[in-house]
C-alpha cells in the first residue's frame, strides 16, 4: 500500500482561527509558505508538503499532527500487484 497525508481541514481551520490567524494570508505568514498553497491545500487541490506540516504544526503549537492531519491509504505502491 502507499500512503499519503491529508489535512483535516475543518480541524485546521478551527484552529487558526481560534489562533487569531483568520486569512489565508495570515494563516501562510505565520507557517512561511505562500498564500495560495493554503488555499489549494485547503481546496484538496494540493497535498500538504513537509513545508506546508511543520509551518502548520509551528504555527498551532501545540496542535500536534493527528490533530491537523491523517494519514490515507492511496492504492496499491508502485510496480507491485496486488494478490486476491
Amino acid at each position: 500500500m502507499r500512503y499519503t497525508v491529508r489535512l483535516r481541514s475543518g480541524d485546521f481551520t478551527k484552529a487558526a482561527t481560534l489562533a487569531g490567524l483568520r486569512s489565508d494570508y495570515a494563516r501562510s505568514k505565520a507557517m512561511g509558505v505562500n498564500r495560495s498553497t493554503v488555499t489549494r491545500v485547503l481546496a484538496g487541490e494540493l497535498r500538504p508538503g513537509a513545508a506546508f506540516i511543520a509551518g502548520a504544526l509551528a504555527a498551532l503549537h501545540p496542535m500536534d499532527f493527528k490533530d491537523l492531519f491523517e494519514v490515507i491509504e492511496h492504492g496499491p505502491a508502485r510496480g507491485t500487484t496486488q494478490n486476491r
